[in-house]
């Protein structure tokens, strides 16, 4: 008896979160049907859906118990998150450059003030205006992705400052949600907790980041033959979790750990198998994320507070235009690159939602702001396409009316902000310097506390055994506070420093700095174990020890280094492509094609194909199997599967790829050898001058291609070879670094 009512009992309680999860399930099913028919974003389907589903309307069927959807929902925040760190990684970050910084960081710095300035002005509370200006200065990369590939302009250049400035975005949300939530907490804008959070927050990010590169893509290499899909989908799901208990358990956000494991993940070489698997995961809770988001709309409330749904969705629209096309003037990008990123930009989504969802959990914020936010992003998804599809005619129209001079201006700045591509020496040692101290410096402190935490109890009241401790934990942080006081770093540059008499000191005083951290970092690790006046002695006794083993610590750290850097690069080295954007000037910009099977080009030479000729595009390098040919003669033949890297305009580009006879082809990263750079040259030598370019030998001396020539303040992208070459043009050419060297001494 007691049985069968336990059953029932188990029965009552579990069918309201089935029949809610299959209600939701069903909702989402026809929202793919009908948004896919009308090929419109999934998204906003489901957004719809979960609209009607709610309890709002008695001729739908309603979900039973809102709070059992809220737990699908915070599953599908954090499998959501982890998705978009298996395509974001920490190298991606460092790769994007400063364009796409810039543009992010003006556009967010803009519609944070932006946002919360509107919001006092609508007479809102000042909590909720800080998480309506974060709100609105996060773009949707899910919209965006989707809205490129289904207008096909994934292969122009704007499209890649937009992804570089969304991967900026992203981090920089996360960094935001810890921040939102200190001031939650506390409720009050203390500089000071504000600035504990930020350490905090490096603090774990770096060691999470440093560990993780250690020892998962080894953990998944060594595991490689017996991982079938299934253990791998498991492990990965494993990892993501238990990182998302790590950033609990400290404090963060729940989908701040699954974000930094799907980063970490991302630089392994099983990282896109890893995606596909999650694939179908990140798409069942990302669907109940978003249905369960549509419900929590209420119709009353958009009635209510709709004026404040128009003007939100005008300031993100001309907000989020205007700041990014300032923010891509501002990194050096010409007018129209500017203006259809700004444009593309102009719409809030996902990151949008999950912040919103963080006021809500946090208690901090009206109840009135989710459907206010969901209700913006569902217009702004909407005109996303509009928006992309206008950007260039726009663009054109603005380079009509605005002043002649203002477009001069602007063209000069872009011209010279693109030709500064070398970083100083002195900025070079700073760099390795801030590396160096903060990255050793927190691995040795996680290394102390993780050492007072857990061997200090075992060993407290015995003297040999807090001796043995002590000894262990010096011999586990020896390869790192070697590096950290002694290791040299940027060797070239600051030999060169040293030259120059005012870089002699502060150059000094880092190497002092270094060395007086370590002595720090020791002392506070032996004042745990002893009393201050042993822990002097035997700090003495470890610093002659330290310096009398250098070559042994030396050895070990390398072997430290030399893993973490193999794990790290494990990904790009297996892939023979790499990105290189410093390739070409200004519009301009290079894409890889590959050759179909059948294509009719296959066979013939360069000279036979004139596609410079025909289509005023240069070729950059041809990949063949495992290898390269850089800057390929005109008697290169092209064959079947080989990789062409093109340098071009959108429009050329375009024009190639109709050229390749209308195969399919994957468009894929553009690469190159990192031998080959982009150099800007100006014309005095008299042995070139009035001939033409074929003539003058340049591509043979070089090695490269001349890419663009500037004349009398006007520019030629990808020259033909018969032009005659004067006194005082610019070239800029593609080739050899130190053929071009050479040339430049000469």
């Amino acid at each position: 008896m007691n049985t069968t009512e336990t059953v029932a009992n188990v029965s009552h309680h579990l069918q309201p979160l089935i029949s809610d999860l299959g209600l939701i399930l069903m909702t989402a099913a026809v929202a793919v049907f009908l948004f896919k028919k009308i090929k419109q974003p999934l998204v906003l389907g489901y957004l719809i859906a979960g609209f009607l589903a709610g309890n709002h309307f008695d001729f739908f069927p309603s979900v039973k118990d809102i709070k059992s959807v809220e737990v699908w929902a915070e599953i599908g925040v954090i499998f959501l998150l982890f998705s978009l760190g298996l395509e974001f990684s920490f190298k991606k970050l460092m790769k994007v450059g400063g364009t796409a910084s810039i543009t992010a960081v003006t556009q967010i710095i803009a519609m944070v003030s932006i946002g919360y300035l509107v919001g006092q002005w609508i007479g809102w509370k000042p909590m909720d205006s800080i998480f309506l200006g974060v709100i609105l200065s996060i773009s949707s990369t899910t919209i965006i992705l989707k809205t490129f590939d289904e207008l096909g302009v994934k292969t122009q250049k704007f499209a890649g400052i937009v992804i570089g400035s969304l991967i900026v975005q992203d981090i920089v949300a996360i960094l935001m949600m810890v921040l939102l939530s200190t001031i939650a907490v506390s409720q009050q804008f203390s500089g000071s907790e504000l600035l504990l959070s930020v350490f905090k927050l490096i603090f774990f990010l770096t060691i999470w980041f440093v560990g993780g590169i250690f020892f998962i893509p080894t953990l998944l290499k060594k595991a490689k033959n017996i991982l079938t899909d299934e253990m791998l989908l498991i492990i990965s799901l494993a990892l993501c979790l238990m990182m998302v208990i790590l950033a609990a358990n400290v404090g963060f956000s729940p989908a701040l750990g699954a974000f930094i494991m799907g980063s970490i993940i991302a630089e392994t070489t099983q990282a896109e198998h890893i995606e596909h698997l999650v694939k179908p995961v990140k798409d069942l809770f990302g669907a109940v994320f978003f249905v369960s988001v549509g419900m929590l709309i209420n119709p009353g409330t958009l009635y209510e507070y709709a004026l404040p749904v128009a003007i939100l969705t005008l300031v993100v629209i001309l907000g989020q235009s205007i700041s990014s096309t300032i923010g891509a003037l501002l990194s050096g990008q010409p007018l129209k690159q500017s203006v259809q990123t700004g444009m593309s930009l102009s719409q809030i989504g996902e990151f949008s939602f999950i912040i919103a969802t963080l006021g809500m959990t946090l208690n901090v914020t009206s109840d009135f702001l989710y459907p206010i936010v969901v209700a913006v992003s569902a217009v702004t998804t909407f005109t996303t396409p509009f928006m992309v599809k206008f950007a260039t005619p726009f663009s054109e129209y603005l380079e009509k009316k605005l002043p002649r001079k203002w477009i001069k201006k602007i063209e000069r700045y872009s011209a010279n902000a693109q030709s500064i591509k070398l970083v100083s020496n002195w900025q070079i040692v700073v760099r390795a310097f801030l590396t160096q101290v903060i990255i050793h410096s927190v691995i040795i402190v996680a290394v102390i506390l993780l050492s007072s935490k857990f061997i200090l109890p075992l060993v407290q009241g015995s003297q040999f055994g807090n001796i043995f401790a002590a000894l262990i934990t010096l011999v586990i942080l020896s390869p790192f506070l070697w590096a950290l006081s002694l290791r040299r770093i940027a060797v070239k540059q600051v030999a060169i420093l040293r030259e120059e008499r005012k870089y002699r000191g502060p150059i000094l005083m880092m190497i002092l700095l270094r060395m007086i951290l370590t002595l720090i970092y020791i002392g506070f690790l032996l004042n745990i174990f002893f009393s201050p006046v042993i822990a002097f002695i035997v700090l003495i006794a470890a610093v002659v020890v330290y310096f009398v083993f250098p070559k042994k610590l030396n050895a070990q750290y390398h072997k430290i280094e030399d893993h973490f850097l193999q794990n790290l690069n494990a990904r790009e080295i297996k892939k023979a492509v790499r990105s290189r954007s410093d390739l070409t000037p200004w519009d301009g910009h290079m894409t890889t094609f590959e050759i179909a099977p059948t294509s009719n080009i296959a066979g013939k030479t360069l000279e036979e194909l004139s596609i410079r000729e025909l289509l005023g595009i240069n070729i950059a390098f041809v990949k063949r199997g495992e290898i390269t040919i850089n800057i390929p003669s005109r008697n290169e033949r092209l064959f079947p599967g080989d990789e062409i890297c093109v340098i071009g305009t959108d429009t050329q580009v375009a024009a190639f790829k109709k050229y390749l006879d209308q195969h399919e082809i994957d468009v894929s990263p553009l690469a190159t050898e990192s031998d080959i750079v982009l150099q800007q040259l100006e014309l005095i030598n008299e042995a070139f001058i009035g001939k033409s370019i074929r003539d003058s030998e340049l591509r043979e001396k070089t090695r490269g291609l001349i890419v663009g020539l500037e004349r009398g303040g006007k520019r030629i992208l990808n020259p033909e070879s018969k032009l005659i070459l004067e006194k005082n043009d610019i070239l800029w050419i593609v080739g050899s670094k130190k053929l071009l060297a050479n040339l430049s001494k000469n």
